[in-house]
């Protein structure tokens, strides 16, 4: 157990709303198939607004619900999918755009995608709790549409934009916050299943073979689901024996909203409670990395979430790789 606390939470919408009427008539699609597919019925998309911009402002609502300002964080860590350029890291400009001080904050990234925010989380509680830093600024923030694939509308109409932010400090001696668990594991048999082929140095972008379809998302979604769903309970069952939790006593579980039939399973196959599970996934869609925190700052800014509540924040990420974190709020 880590005594460390989640001070605040603060999250960004982009003001564009793209409907489903939007993206059918985009794609050719059936009216009201993305709904009854995904369950999904609306997302927000940047325009004007940038990674970094977008980040910097839930930080900001972070720091302002953590009673902190810009000055007391020590760590600022980038956590998601997509960097806003190859060099230097996103955490840098995210200094520069908060008006921290120059030298004043460690920065740096971390990609695991969907997963980026938990295994930030899981790495920035082990830090405070050691007493490396003293208040840790975790940033997510996900644009998706440069990376959207036009041959592949199934994927393309789920993802959403949006930007969530977590001020983690160490638990003060008279409260119960605390990490309870963290567990994580990859199985690389399905690496291929969720892909961007382009942007690394296997296709550069600036190798003449290099096409724009290796810049844009590609995922096959039915066999990801499948595997996720043979491999997931044992993953579980495990997560819940380290915490000594049982699922009946789970206050909030946020998984990451991936798509309605991976939300849809955790009810069915794996013993959560649907009252248990916090959903935001018709309005928001999934927003990559973005939406684990970003569903857990909602769920607490609405009162669904209180001050010693057990909460299990849980998904899956490209890789394959699950994911579990169980906090006391």
């Amino acid at each position: 157990m880590l005594h460390v606390k989640i001070a605040g939470l603060g999250h960004y919408l982009p003001e564009r709303i793209v409907t489903n009427a939007d993206l059918e008539a985009d794609y050719g699609l059936e009216t009201g198939w993305i709904e009854r597919v995904t369950g999904i019925k609306e997302r927000r998309r940047a325009t004007h607004e940038t990674t970094v911009h977008m980040g910097a402002i839930a930080g900001q609502r972070a720091l302002a619900a953590a009673g902190l300002a810009i000055d007391d964080v020590d760590l600022i860590v980038a956590a998601a999918s997509g960097r806003q350029q190859a060099i230097p890291c996103t955490a840098a400009y995210l200094q520069r755009e908060l008006g921290a001080p120059d030298g004043g904050s460690t920065c740096f990234d971390i990609d695991a995608t969907c997963l980026s925010f938990l295994v930030a989380l899981q790495s920035v509680a082990h830090l405070v709790a050691a007493g490396s830093y003293r208040t840790a600024l975790i940033i997510t923030s996900e644009r998706t549409g440069y990376a959207l694939n036009p041959n592949q509308p199934e994927s393309a109409v789920l993802f959403g934009d949006a930007a969530a932010a977590a001020v983690i400090v160490r638990t003060p001696v008279n409260e119960a916050s605390a990490v309870v668990w963290e567990q994580f594991a990859t199985y690389s048999s399905g690496a291929d299943l969720t892909t961007i082929l382009g942007g690394g140095t296997l296709h550069h972008p600036n190798d003449p073979t290099t096409t724009p379809e290796m810049n844009t998302f590609a995922m096959n979604g039915s066999a990801i689901y499948k595997k996720a769903a043979r491999i997931s309970e044992l993953f579980l069952d495990s997560f819940f024996v380290r915490t000594g939790w049982a699922r009946e006593e789970i206050d909030a579980a946020v998984p990451h909203q991936a798509s309605g039939h991976a939300l849809e399973i955790l009810a069915r196959r794996y013993g959560f409670r649907r009252e248990q599970l916090i959903i935001n996934l018709p309005s928001r869609g999934n927003c990559i990395a973005a939406s684990i925190p970003l569903a857990l700052a909602e769920a607490v800014a609405d009162g669904r979430i209180d001050r010693g509540n057990r909460v299990v924040l849980l998904g899956t990420g490209a890789g394959l790789t699950l994911g579990a974190i169980g906090v006391i709020f």
